[in-house]
């Protein structure tokens, strides 16, 4: 499992939680698996692509880009303990190991 939290303080509390084999969208558009009401985030921002060890980022040619840990991306893996931006959204990702 992977979470996807708002990284800065004073932001609206943001908290997403997906699995792997998963593959999401995130952006302002009710038509976004993850919808986010946050400044300079296109409506369909980026795709999410779950696996066990990282998760692949893909900008949908948004407006204002996408960056992870400070580099914007066209494509881009994501492990734990990075940080992906998304417009003035800041995600730190972690992958959480459930207890069996």
């Amino acid at each position: 499992m992977w979470i996807l939290q708002a990284a800065e303080e004073g932001v609206d509390p943001v908290l997403f939680r997906v699995a792997p084999g998963a593959i999401k969208t995130l952006g302002r558009a009710p038509r976004a698996d993850f919808v986010v009401d946050a400044a300079l985030v296109s409506r369909v921002h980026c795709r999410l692509e779950v696996s066990d060890d990282r998760i692949d980022v893909t900008d949908l040619k948004s407006t204002n880009g996408t960056f992870v840990n400070g580099t914007r991306i066209d494509r881009a893996p994501v492990r734990s303990g990075d940080l992906l931006r998304v417009g003035r959204l800041a995600l730190k990702v972690q992958r959480v190991v459930e207890a069996s």
